[in-house]
């Protein structure tokens, strides 16, 4: 391509001569979304693939002729012969420039070919053109149909002043009162879709054409108004908050001068202040919020220490301190619970009733912790939720399997970026009430490294013993736990560590049987799908039989 983009074009900027100069024989290179009339000058981007050959036959032809025609097909490299238009538009190629996968030309449209014969059917396309004549017609309906372009032009230009730049083009080579021209150029400047706009070019006649272009300009009229109204619109709707913004703004200094506004910092010392109502602060947290607070009072706002402070405050008003779920152990509505969550576990059920039992008789669910420990979807965790329904508390679970920086358990130091509490006083924060029920999923899981040993992080919080002081190393004050009921779960024992076992009152979980199996499915999973699927029994029913079968097989 090189070779032929760099020839010397000493016609590229001259005008078309006379319309019998005009070649007999054209290139043709497609134009998919639109098609090109004359009078038009615009830059088009030619892909090198497959048009090379095309463009460098053109540029050999020292006229730099070619024919530019309308094709449907979306893509330009994949447009075939068939699809091409029956009328095209022949234009003069002016200034190539190349890169590597396309050529830039300036078209600069000269008049309508129609195709009389192809003699390639293949790139590069080469046709046999013949050039209508228009018929020569100076009626006063001519006159009236071109008077009524220009309005519509010249509304159009006081809509959207970028058409005056297209309109100026024009000017430079055409006569304003020349139809022809003008009703092309009426066309073109349009957004119409390709077929319409090919309609136009296949008809040569002026007063047909007028018609065509007519109600296209009128449409272009429509749309820009829609567009001035809705660009109007929105800078209404900008220079209203705009306006509200200052005034806001004023009101602000306004009552700061007067002294009835609050600034940030004394916004968020409120904000705190409101919080603790109603709590009950352990002595050592109220004296530690106390202290936070008087720091957030002389600290800038903008500074880092206040954005820190601010967090911890925030993380400190909004623990539940003294705020508990109302718990009352009801034993046959426990079990109740238990049977219509889960068939068989008879004996899992039977031990769990008895943990609650002696909660019930102490007046307090604390002491031993319970460990379930099974294979993978035997229940062990909806058990949990079951047992959080029982006590009618929030239920709360996350997994340590892999855990292993103990700052996920006891939480990091303040003086590190982007410190947070740990897993507990998370839970605690989201449920609202100091005695949740707490799922530590996986305990068999957890690992340790050089960050920590999560395993013994989890001996403080699951001794009864010491969870009543537990420490997070980001709230820095004591935390009572003792009124959290911990459930966990495990696949085996094997590796949980011997210290951290021996504080959990293990119950196992084995495999179900076979009629326990059917019972499962008949009670839960089948009624549970039908639900997600909005399917009902009598749409869709399930034998016994089939049941047993995916059961033994599946």
């Amino acid at each position: 391509m090189a070779e032929f983009i760099s020839k010397d074009d000493q016609h590229s900027h001259a005008l078309m001569a006379p319309e019998q100069q005009l070649p007999k024989q054209l290139y043709l290179i497609p134009t998919p979304s639109r098609p090109f009339f004359p009078g038009q000058l615009q830059p088009i981007l030619v892909n090198t693939d497959p048009w090379g050959s095309t463009l460098k036959a053109i540029i050999d032809n020292d006229q730099m002729i070619f024919g530019l025609i309308y094709s449907a097909d979306d893509e330009q490299n994949k447009v075939s012969h068939e699809h091409f238009a029956y009328t095209g538009c022949a234009v003069r190629m002016m200034n190539p420039v190349q890169d590597d996968k396309h050529v830039q030309i300036v078209a600069k449209g000269l008049n309508r070919f129609r195709i009389t014969k192809w003699l390639s059917e293949k790139p590069p396309y080469l046709v046999e053109v013949s050039y209508p004549k228009e018929p020569k017609d100076e009626s006063d309906e001519l006159k009236a149909y071109g008077m009524s372009i220009i309005n519509a032009i010249k509304e159009l230009v006081a809509l959207n002043p970028l058409y005056g730049e297209e309109l100026k083009q024009y000017f430079k080579y055409f006569n304003p009162s020349a139809p022809s021209p003008l009703t092309d150029f009426a066309a073109a400047i349009t957004t119409a879709k390709g077929d319409d706009l090919q309609q136009v070019l296949d008809t040569v006649a002026l007063i047909p054409r007028m018609q065509l272009v007519l109600p296209l300009i009128t449409r272009e009229i429509e749309v820009a108004k829609l567009q001035h109204e809705i660009t109007d619109e929105v800078n209404e709707q900008v220079n209203k908050h705009q306006r509200e913004f200052f005034l806001k703004e004023q009101i602000k200094v306004i009552q700061k001068e007067l002294g009835i506004s609050k600034d940030d910092r004394q916004a968020d010392l409120d904000r705190f202040s409101e919080r603790i109502e109603g709590k009950v602060l352990p002595v050592e947290a109220k004296d530690k919020l106390q202290e936070e607070m008087d720091k957030l009072a002389i600290l800038e706002t903008g500074s880092p220490e206040y954005a820190v402070t601010r967090n911890y405050l925030d993380w400190l008003t909004l623990l539940p301190w003294g705020i508990s779920a109302e718990s009352e152990i009801d034993l046959i509505n426990a079990r109740k619970i238990l049977d219509a969550d889960h068939d068989a576990l008879d004996d899992v059920k039977d031990r769990i009733i008895e943990f609650l039992a002696v909660a019930h008789y102490k007046g307090e669910v604390s002491g031993s912790i319970i460990l379930l420990v099974g294979p993978p979807g035997v229940g062990k965790t909806s058990i949990g939720k079951s047992v959080a329904r029982a006590l009618n508390r929030p239920f709360y679970r996350f997994s340590v399997g892999g855990m292993r920086d103990e700052a996920e358990i006891k939480g990091h130091r303040r003086t590190y970026i982007g410190a947070l509490p740990g897993k507990l006083i998370q839970a605690l924060k989201e449920v609202k009430v100091d005695n949740p029920v707490i799922m530590l999923d996986e305990v068999d899981k957890i690992g340790n490294s050089y960050h920590g040993d999560p395993a013994s992080a989890l001996l403080e919080v699951l001794d009864p013993e010491q969870n009543s002081q537990f420490v997070d190393h980001f709230m820095d004050v004591k935390v009572d736990l003792s009124n959290v009921l911990f459930l966990c779960t495990a696949n085996q024992l094997d590796t949980i560590p011997p210290a951290l076992l021996d504080r959990m009152d293990v119950i196992r979980l084995s495999g179900y049987i076979l009629e326990e199996k059917i019972a499962i499915a008949k009670k839960h999973l089948i009624p549970k799908n039908l639900n997600d699927l909005h399917l009902t029994k009598t749409q869709f029913k399930f034998q016994d039989a089939a049941v047993r079968t995916m059961i033994e097989n599946y």
